[in-house]
């Protein structure tokens, strides 16, 4: 089993100090939320972790692999793939050669092994109907399902997600939920964070609350439910899944 672990991040902007001694862990196969409320630091606690924010102090490690000041490209190649809730397609390339472009980027495979590797991805996650339509004219179901495709192109081990709920309808919401839950059928490690609070908890192994920075709260769904101060401070005491 592989793990994804973070220990100690913090990060502190001009005098305010925004995370400060966030730790957590993904393993292979489970679903992991970082939820809190707005401002709290989550936000900036996954950034630091994708490579997009330059923590502070603190370490991230893959395995046994130190990836706490590598870019994004070197924790990629290492197993970390990262969704952002802003759509990453390539908007004039068909679905296909969207999907090509990334497992192009991928060594040691010849001209027909990349071929077979892009087909079985567009039929793993039902893309074979649009596999010449341009990206720019999918649905918002169909464009989440290639941007899945396009990350699982690089085999990652985890994959974090963010946001995958913002703006989308229920429909959307059931068929997000059905993709992440076929990641983790394929052994992959998923960290979420979305103020989708609800289907996010619902979806969830394990969840880590954030609030002013810290981690308040840290278990299983029923755990984060039944704790007083996340209620008090972040779910309300009427909130229910």
């Amino acid at each position: 089993m592989s793990e994804l672990s973070a220990s100690q991040i913090s990060k502190r902007y001009g005098k305010r100090q925004v995370v400060e001694n966030v730790s957590l862990t993904v393993s292979t196969g489970e679903v992991v939320g970082l939820l809190g409320p707005n401002g709290a630091g989550k936000t900036t606690c996954f950034y630091c972790i994708v490579g997009i924010v330059k923590m502070d102090a603190g370490s991230i490690s893959i395995d046994d692999f130190d990836a706490s000041n590598s870019p994004m490209h070197v924790r990629a190649r290492r197993g970390l793939g990262y969704l952002p809730q802003e759509a990453s397609v390539f908007r004039r390339l068909s679905t296909y050669k969207n999907i090509l472009a990334i497992v192009e980027l991928q060594r040691g495979l010849n001209r027909e092994e990349r071929s077979a590797r892009t087909n079985d991805l567009m039929e793993e996650f039902g893309l074979q109907n649009v596999r010449d339509t341009l990206g720019e004219r999918l649905s918002g179901g169909e464009r989440r399902r290639l941007e899945i495709a396009r990350a699982l192109a690089s085999e990652p081990k985890f994959m974090l997600l963010d946001e995958p709920f913002a703006g989308v309808d229920p429909i959307s919401v059931a068929d997000i939920k059905n993709n992440v839950r076929h990641l983790t059928s394929r052994g992959i490690g998923v960290l979420i964070t979305d103020h989708n609070v609800r289907d996010t908890l619902d979806l969830c192994d394990r969840a880590y609350i954030v609030n002013e920075g810290h981690v308040i709260a840290e278990g299983d769904t029923a755990a984060i439910l039944e704790n007083p101060v996340v209620r008090r401070s972040y779910l309300g005491e009427e909130f229910k899944l």
